[in-house]
């Protein structure tokens, strides 16, 4: 591949399509985030240690590298459901060529208070498989999705909730708190 290929590093799945990728694999390493590090002030909604990898022992920032077992691959995504954290796979980067390879390498589980995807935008991002769907009719415009949508593609509005469903990216994270959504394959 050339260093023209333009394909970004990440990319956005729900968090069942990231834990489907992981289980394909067969070994499992986890290190500290490097966004979670380079924050100050500390990150508000997980511990450091959330940059999983399947090919080799290293991570974003090769510290606290540690092999995960099965049972705690299960723990890491629970974690992620828990603290919303959006998966964002990464693909994998070829030193030779100083090009991404459309090769998923692991998963980032990003926050909105560290991540520098969400801190800082501005860095190429892939949109995911699915897409979020709306039951209008049951909607009661209550508006708990919007805390939970990095992307900002719901927003409250004279009381009531608007949708840009271009801005969604497929993490699934308004699916968790609200009954009147699901994901959809785009």
């Amino acid at each position: 591949m050339s260093a023209e290929n333009n394909i970004p590093m990440h990319y956005v799945t729900t968090r069942d399509e990231a834990r489907e990728i992981a289980r394909s694999k067969k070994h499992y390493w986890v290190s500290d985030c490097g966004c979670r590090k380079g924050n100050e002030s500390g990150c508000k909604r997980s511990p450091v240690d959330v940059c999983l990898c399947w090919t080799g022992p290293y991570g974003s920032t090769e510290e606290n590298v540690r092999e995960l077992n099965e049972e705690e691959l299960e723990k890491l995504f629970k974690l992620a459901k828990e603290k919303y954290l959006v998966t964002r796979p990464f693909r994998k980067w070829d030193p030779e060529t100083k090009s991404v390879i459309d090769e998923t390498d692991g998963v980032c589980f990003c926050c909105d208070c560290c991540c520098a995807y969400f801190a800082e935008p501005g860095e190429a991002c892939d949109k995911g498989p699915s897409i979020e769907k709306t039951d209008r009719d049951s909607c009661t415009d209550c508006g708990a999705c919007v805390d939970v949508c990095y992307f900002k593609a719901r927003k409250m509005k004279d009381g009531k909730l608007e949708i840009t469903s271009d801005n969604c990216y497929g993490c699934g994270l308004c699916a968790d708190v609200c009954s009147c959504i699901t994901m959809t394959k785009r």
